[in-house]
């Protein structure tokens, strides 16, 4: 029977929070967007702050406004991230190789999924996969590299 848990620690300078979904393919997918959505909403809080203080300008309306938009944000950026990490795995677990493939093909899948998703023409389909696959093997040879 699956079982959640949430667990974390901190080590200078990495943050490492670990998910037990009771599934590899769940552990890997919440956890790429829970990081990746706080990443998001990090982006957006830090926006804002600059907005409010070069208007000089805070009131409740505007922070609920970021808050909002935060949620909207992180949700958004975490969902790309669910599903290029989700992808990924899958591709290793049928190819049964650990290699750059995997972030090519991951990040193609994901590219067009979410553009797909998006009600895009199929030109631009195909265009943000090739981007999506492109941007996610680089990422993965400059993590080679360090």
């Amino acid at each position: 029977m699956p079982r959640g848990g949430f667990s974390g620690s901190l080590r200078s300078p990495k943050i490492d929070v670990v998910i037990d979904m009771g599934n590899p393919f769940l552990n890997r997918t919440v956890d790429g967007f829970l990081k990746i959505g706080a990443v998001g909403a990090c982006k957006v809080a830090a926006e804002e702050t600059f907005e409010c203080l070069h208007r000089g300008d805070v009131s409740k309306h505007r922070i609920e406004h970021a808050l909002k938009k935060m949620c909207k944000e992180g949700a958004y950026w975490g969902t790309v991230a669910g599903v290029y990490v989700g992808m990924v795995y899958g591709v290793e677990r049928v190819r049964g190789r650990s290699d750059w493939k995997n972030a090519m093909i991951g990040g193609a899948l994901s590219g067009a999924l979410i553009s797909g998703a998006s009600n895009n023409h199929r030109n631009k389909i195909i265009k943000d996969a090739i981007t999506a696959g492109a941007a996610a093997t680089a990422v993965e040879f400059i993590n080679c590299l360090t």
